[in-house]
């Protein structure tokens, strides 16, 4: 699977941007805030039609205009697929695949698979548990389109519910109708099975770079287990009443990430929790090859820089045989003399230009 091209009009600072890119190993340098990550974005917002940073729709448009369009140009399996966005400032996007529009994102999930990784990732381990979940969630979401389903469905029943809780602080008798909420949320599941074939996989690569001195094992902590979700719900209500909010369920579930009997979000040296987020990086990557049967688009914004020289190597002798695009501020000595580059472009306000000789 490899992004053949990308056209942008009006997103973010890009007047007009038409990039056509290697099957290889692109190069995307500039200084900072000049446009290198919105690029990035673009080709995210193609294939989930959502921001990696969490950004409305409006706030992707360029300044004083109300739509924006991005085109992406995807080969998979020996066919072409042609993906067009449209951002609206205050209606919904409009989304077509060939030409031909669609009505649920989830029509959408699976024509371009990807993976991103950004310095935010590297601190994935010791952050909060929510940023843990929005990982599990953000791919399972592209491998699993009833997945994507039961989440959306979940989150608009878990809002209701929530909103429930606070109308009952004025209007107590509305407490007969929590119920109906109750046994919507009851049924849920997937996250267990991801994270269990994440845990095959990352084990071997986390032993490879930390040089065979550390095993790393993840394990999927659900807040509460399906069997038990009901009663759980019944006894938490006078909870939920007192702070209007729904105090267990899959929303608050957690991966745990141990090396040894060392829970590492907790007690882990900074070296290990950036080693292991990499390891987990590396290895969703791998897991989207086995669930694709094919290679995802890597999206590399900007972390080498924050990577040593070690992690450094292992990661990009890690992705020889997939498409990259990787976002850096300099051309350093390190990418020209180690790496494979296939395609280099510079970034300058809003302009893109191919560049010739490294």
């Amino acid at each position: 699977m490899i992004i053949k091209s990308i056209e942008l009009k009006n997103f973010r600072n890009y007047e007009e941007l038409n990039l056509n890119l290697d099957g290889g190993t692109n190069i995307l340098y500039g200084d900072n805030a000049q446009g290198k990550t919105n690029i990035l974005e673009s080709i995210y917002v193609s294939g989930t039609t959502k921001s990696h940073k969490g950004s409305r729709d409006k706030e992707m448009i360029r300044f004083d205009e109300n739509e924006a369009h991005i085109r992406t140009m995807v080969e998979k399996n020996q066919m072409s697929y042609q993906i067009d966005m449209h951002l609206k400032k205050n209606r919904s996007k409009g989304i077509a695949i060939n030409g031909v529009p669609i009505r649920k994102a989830s029509e959408l999930f699976g024509v371009l698979n990807m993976v991103f990784f950004s310095p935010e990732d590297l601190n994935i381990i010791k952050n909060g548990p929510s940023e843990r979940r929005r990982f599990l969630d953000s791919e399972i979401c592209q491998l699993d389109k009833i997945y994507l389903s039961d989440l959306t469905k979940y989150n608009k029943v878990l809002n209701q519910r929530n909103k429930l809780l606070k109308d009952m602080v004025f209007h107590p008798d509305l407490e007969n109708t929590l119920s109906v909420w109750d046994m919507q949320l009851i049924s849920y599941g997937r996250r267990r099975g991801f994270v269990e074939e994440l845990n095959e996989i990352v084990r071997g690569i986390h032993e490879s770079i930390s040089g065979g001195r550390e095993q790393l094992t993840l394990t999927y902590e659900p807040d509460i287990e399906e069997a038990f979700f009901e009663d759980e719900l019944n006894r938490a209500k006078e909870k939920d009443r007192k702070y209007c909010s729904t105090s267990v369920g899959p929303h608050r579930d957690d991966i745990s990430f141990f090396i040894g009997d060392i829970d590492i979000r907790k007690f882990g040296s900074q070296g290990q929790q950036r080693t292991s987020a990499l390891s987990l990086k590396l290895s969703e990557i791998e897991l989207v090859k086995r669930c694709i049967h094919d290679t995802p688009v890597l999206l590399l914004d900007d972390v080498l820089s924050e990577l040593d020289s070690n992690r450094q190597n292992y990661l990009l002798n890690s992705i020889h045989d997939i498409q990259t695009v990787i976002t850096c501020t300099g051309l350093d000595e390190f990418v020209k003399n180690r790496f494979q580059i296939d395609k280099i472009f510079e970034v300058i306000s809003g302009t893109v230009s191919e560049k010739n000789e490294m």
